[in-house]
């Protein structure tokens, strides 16, 4: 009798767990309920904790795997070794968000989530935590009309911050590779834009009292200027396609460079990054 009653507790556990599953994951939307999910960030990117950056707010570009999760603008804080940011979204479509997994929002207690606050401009914000940049980020957003958590991924991107906001050493430099004066060859990877542009590769470096200046050969005629650190910086002349001379700020991660082109209808400036590889350094012919 004892054995017959401990089963039928055990079988109604059982029962009542798959029960509450069952109801957590009809709180999640499916694969065929979402638009198509997109890759944040690069292969080779490297994550920053907030160690590597100094205290303060600066702006941030944030990645989504979804457009329907759009972000149109976002601050970082950095405080006391943690980092959060406050969101501004493009619409008014998303009631919660949730730092974690779609399904553990489904299963968590509503003082979790994390609701929409208006800001001055009536816009819905979002205040969540960011444990590194450079790295994607799990986020679920609770849906006000199909009353279902979305998974989201979202990467902070480090190459957005100013070069002032890294501690002092985070880069490597010239400096800190002990580069004497003089010319020396480097590959440098491109990335940014439509994907179709290209730079050459290897390019010329020179090196001077620790200062580093790349010459960027882009694949068209149609860039009339570069931006690095906010600095305009204009064509080479004589040259058969667009080339510049531009400060490498540091190697081994992608810094940030705007291009302008001239090749649509009217000018347009892109966004870029450079990444310049420091152990393919040597000495130019």
């Amino acid at each position: 009798m004892k054995k017959s009653l401990a089963l039928l507790l055990a079988l109604f556990a059982l029962s009542s767990m798959g029960a509450a599953a069952s109801a957590g994951t009809s709180d999640v939307a499916d694969a065929a309920q979402m638009t198509t999910v997109e890759q944040v960030g690069d292969e080779d990117m490297i994550p920053v904790y907030p160690e590597s950056l100094r205290d303060g707010e600066y702006p941030v570009t944030v990645e989504s795997s979804s457009s329907m999760f759009r972000i149109e603008s976002a601050v970082l804080t950095v405080k006391d070794g943690t980092m959060s940011a406050v969101l501004t979204m493009s619409g008014k479509s998303y009631l919660y968000v949730y730092p974690g997994a779609a399904e553990e929002a489904a299963g968590a207690a509503e003082d979790a989530f994390v609701p929409f606050v208006e800001n001055a401009e009536g816009a819905h914000t979002f205040t969540i935590p960011v444990k590194a940049l450079d790295t994607p980020v799990s986020c679920a957003a609770y849906s006000k009309n199909k009353e279902l958590w979305y998974a989201r991924s979202l990467l902070f991107r480090a190459d957005s911050l100013p070069v002032s906001a890294f501690r002092e050493g985070f880069f490597t430099t010239a400096s800190s590779l002990k580069l004497a004066d003089g010319r020396y060859l480097v590959e440098v990877k491109l990335a940014g834009g439509s994907g179709k542009a290209r730079v050459q590769s290897p390019t010329e470096l020179s090196v001077k009292d620790g200062r580093c200046t790349a010459r960027i050969g882009w694949s068209s005629k149609n860039y009339d200027y570069m931006k690095v650190e906010g600095e305009k910086f204009l064509p080479i002349p004589n040259e058969e396609y667009a080339a510049f001379e531009i400060p490498v700020l540091f190697f081994d991660r992608p810094m940030a460079v705007i291009a302008d082109t001239v090749a649509m209808s009217e000018p347009h400036e892109i966004r870029y990054t450079l990444r310049f590889d420091s152990d393919s350094l040597e000495a130019a012919p």
